[in-house]
């Protein structure tokens, strides 16, 4: 298609990789060995080789996809997925093993820290370099250049080699030479993850504007809140194929349905460790009859059940729990909310919890819970990331405009007490 600025047609990435072989040297006979076998594949092409040392790995496996003029496609998925493999691909650092790749038009990338930089060269050394390797003319870059520095902000470092900025400033100065000099085409990894809240919502904004002045973007994080407010199209890789794409929303789901499996992770158990000093052994999620389950309708008890144990008397002792949904925090709980004299000293032995999620409370959607213990204020004891994981639904009644369950927007579905009261004058 004639509006078509990217085209791939079943791209393949292969790598070789090496295997540490046990022994701690090699003796003659493994030398002669491999020689021989070397030379029967020579004179036998048709015979496997197997050597147990290397391996093919395919990082990328049959990609094909088509991006408009003008789109902002988010590309997510696990580590190892094969997002930053694929995205050097587009920017030419890295050649393919397999497929075509048609571009039109100029491509910037960020991909790393420092990307296109020399550590040796100060920062406006390096805004004339980097402008230069993305191909434009020593004129064009002068005109941008103020408006370069001052969305970097820099200003103070201009002349301070590179080598010298933190990773920070490097982003910083990396993404406006990439944003401001023009490319048809932007391509940004999870590097502004680098950046404080301040400088991604800015970047946010950048990109944003790019694609409405009918630029391309290509954008990989991890941050799935980043990828719903730039993206407007979004591709889902695993094990080097993409396997969803659509709206941004819908892949997104798909990818945490993916990520968080909730058929074994309604319940968990942990060996006891007598060197703790507080540690929960044991959590389920479980209904209002006590059936361990993990897949709960909007308007039903959610009850998370803990066992910990008490093996030393310290004072500041605290349990806590944390319920997530696409990575972001919705609560955060700490037993001794409601039972501070918990911070004194609790007596040894053990003990078992339970918490009642109001209800109704979640919207529709997965969630995962990260449970702790430690000291108040000091450090952590234990920290069990997404240790349990649970799917909420709305089944037991029907849609309407007056269901917060189901169509409004925010991120819980929860009834507020109003006190209405008819006004007389």
């Amino acid at each position: 298609m004639s509006d078509a600025v990217i085209r791939v047609e079943n791209l393949g990435k292969k790598y070789i990789i090496g295997h540490q072989q046990q022994e701690r040297y090699t003796a003659l006979r493994d030398v002669i060995t491999n020689k021989v076998k070397s030379i029967g594949s020579l004179l036998n092409p048709q015979a496997k080789n197997e050597n147990p040392a290397f391996e093919e790995f395919w990082a990328l496996k049959d990609v094909s996809f088509e991006i408009k003029q003008g789109d902002r496609v988010g590309i997510i998925g696990r580590n190892g997925a094969g997002k930053s493999t694929l995205l050097k691909i587009l920017s030419r650092i890295t050649e393919p093993t397999k497929g075509s790749i048609k571009i039109k038009g100029r491509v910037a990338s960020l991909l790393e820290v420092g990307t296109g930089f020399h550590p040796e060269l100060t920062g406006r050394e390096n805004i004339f370099l980097n402008g230069a390797i993305l191909g434009m003319g020593k004129e064009e870059i002068k005109r941008k250049f103020d408006e370069i520095v001052a969305f970097a902000e820099v200003e103070k470092f201009l002349d301070t080699p590179v080598k010298r900025y933190s990773s920070g400033m490097y982003v910083r100065l990396a993404f406006a030479v990439a944003a401001h000099l023009e490319p048809e085409i932007l391509i940004v990894d999870e590097v502004l993850a680098v950046g404080d809240a301040a400088f991604q919502k800015k970047c946010l904004g950048k990109m944003e504007d790019v694609g409405k002045e009918g630029r391309t973007v290509l954008f990989v994080s991890h941050q799935m809140d980043m990828i719903r407010a730039l993206c407007d199209k979004c591709c889902l890789l695993s094990s080097g194929t993409i396997i969803a794409t659509g709206e941004p929303q819908t892949v997104i789901e798909d990818y945490q349905a993916n990520l968080y499996n909730c058929e074994s992770e309604a319940f968990f158990e942990i060996p006891e460790n007598p060197e703790m000093p507080l540690q929960v052994t044991t959590g389920r999620l479980i209904d209002s009859k006590s059936n361990i389950k993990n897949q709960f309708d909007v308007f039903e008890s959610i009850i998370l059940e803990l066992e910990y144990a008490v093996n030393e008397c310290k004072p500041g002792c605290i349990v806590n729990f944390e319920i997530k949904k696409n990575n972001s925090t919705l609560f955060f709980s700490f037993d001794t909310d409601v039972s501070p004299k918990f911070l004194d000293k609790r007596e040894l032995g053990k003990y078992l919890c339970q918490i009642q999620l109001p209800c109704p409370l979640l919207k529709q959607g997965i969630y995962t819970i990260t449970i702790g213990t430690g000291i108040a204020n000091s450090h952590k004891i234990q920290h069990l990331e997404n240790i349990l994981a649970f799917e909420v639904s709305l089944s037991s009644k029907s849609s309407s405009f007056l269901s917060c369950a189901d169509k409004r927007p925010g991120v819980i579905a929860t009834f507020l007490e109003w006190d209405i009261k008819k006004h007389i004058s």
